[in-house]
């Protein structure tokens, strides 16, 4: 009977944590309604574009994960602090093109007068569980409060790594519209935004944000979920598209078909960043490792290309500094540029002449570059 009682009461702990506003909320009523008209979905669930197996092993997700966490995976975490430049935000011209990285897939974003956040996550650890997932020493410089008025707020997908709620909470009065996935704004309503601001697309819908500024909600490779029901709302990709330049941001997703469907129509793209970073041949289908990121690249014909999921976060058992090595010797002789902005770092778009270190090195082998720097950059 004691057994029963503790077993029961931990039961009820763990139903009550599921209620806590961090895990967000399913879609219901109309939006699920929607979702039901969605030709990517069966029986309210989304679907890939093809066969997508969450493992490429026979083994269960639980002891994927108990090997990983059990299992010895090299360096992880980096050795010394990572380097961050302190770009002061606001004072940027809102006229200049330009993107800054501000750590794993999270980027501000300045394109046709308009100031775009990506995937904001401002919190020292991903996961819904205090100290889980905890980011690299010294990348948790950027807050919402260094953050200008925000003209679009777009979220690939629902994960912790991906959608944060304490940064989109932090964010709502600095945002005049959100753009997301279909089921995605069922968080955002469960968490007091005005749905009235908040735009779910199915893929290849475009939303325009001025005549000229469109965002094409484009396909990606992979899965959703905040608990343990999945894939009740979409994963997406975005291509910025304005007269003068075309960007492209992946979100997560595995290598397929879908890059070069999306190079043929609305490329060739002037820069894009892809998932190159927490890779494991294990769930190879809804990541891709560096060398895949490169094919990609070339899918999309791309003239420059960015390494994302990378530099914060470490989620999967490989090096930390690993994405960075492979995506650098994969690049050589390839028909796109490779940039590898230190976080922070304005990315110009306007073709002014820019330098880019392998800032990492640094870090690995424990120099003074592997201190904090933080300078205002205008």
């Amino acid at each position: 009977m004691v057994f029963l009682g503790i077993a029961i009461l931990g039961l009820a702990g763990a139903v009550g944590y599921l209620q806590l506003p961090v895990f967000g909320a399913l879609p219901v009523g109309e939006r699920l309604m929607r979702i039901k008209q969605s030709p990517n979905q069966a029986d309210g669930v989304f679907r890939n574009q093809v066969e997508t197996p969450m493992l490429t092993t026979d083994q269960s997700e639980w002891s994927m994960w108990m090997e990983t966490l059990l299992a010895a995976n090299g360096q992880p975490r980096p050795p010394g602090v990572v380097p961050i430049v302190k770009t002061e935000l606001k004072a940027l011209d809102a006229a200049q093109d330009l993107v800054v990285w501000l750590g794993h897939s999270s980027y501000f974003v300045q394109l046709g007068g308009k100031r775009i956040l990506i995937d904001p996550v401002f919190s020292t650890n991903a996961a819904p569980i205090p100290l889980a997932n905890r980011a690299f020493e010294g990348t948790s410089v950027y807050t919402a409060e260094d953050m200008p008025e925000v003209d679009a707020l777009l979220i690939s997908h629902d994960h912790y790594d991906h959608l944060d709620y304490p940064s989109v909470q932090a964010l709502r009065p600095k945002v005049r519209q959100v753009i997301v996935g279909l089921g995605v704004g069922a968080h955002f309503e469960a968490w007091g935004y005005d749905t009235q601001g908040v735009r779910e697309a199915d893929w290849n819908e475009v939303v325009a944000l001025t005549p000229q500024l469109k965002v094409h909600v484009t396909p990606s490779r992979h899965f959703s979920g905040r608990a343990f029901t999945r894939d009740r709302s979409l994963w997406v990709g975005y291509a910025l598209v304005s007269p003068e330049r075309r960007l492209f941001f992946s979100g997560d997703s595995g290598y397929g078909p879908h890059f070069a469907d999306i190079g043929r129509r609305l490329g060739p793209f002037d820069w894009v960043t892809l998932d190159a970073g927490q890779y494991d041949p294990r769930w190879g289908n809804v990541h891709m490792n560096p060398e895949q990121a490169a094919q990609a690249a070339e899918d999309l014909r791309a003239k420059v290309l960015t390494p994302g999921h990378v530099g914060r976060f470490s989620i999967a058992p490989h090096d930390w500094d690993d994405p960075f090595k492979r995506i650098t010797a994969v690049s050589r002789d390839r028909a796109y540029a490779l940039w590898t902005p230190t976080m922070g770092q304005p990315v110009f778009l306007d073709g002014r002449t820019q330098s880019f270190t392998a800032w990492w090195q640094g870090v690995a082998k424990g120099t003074p570059s592997s201190r904090i720097l933080q300078i205002e950059a205008k």
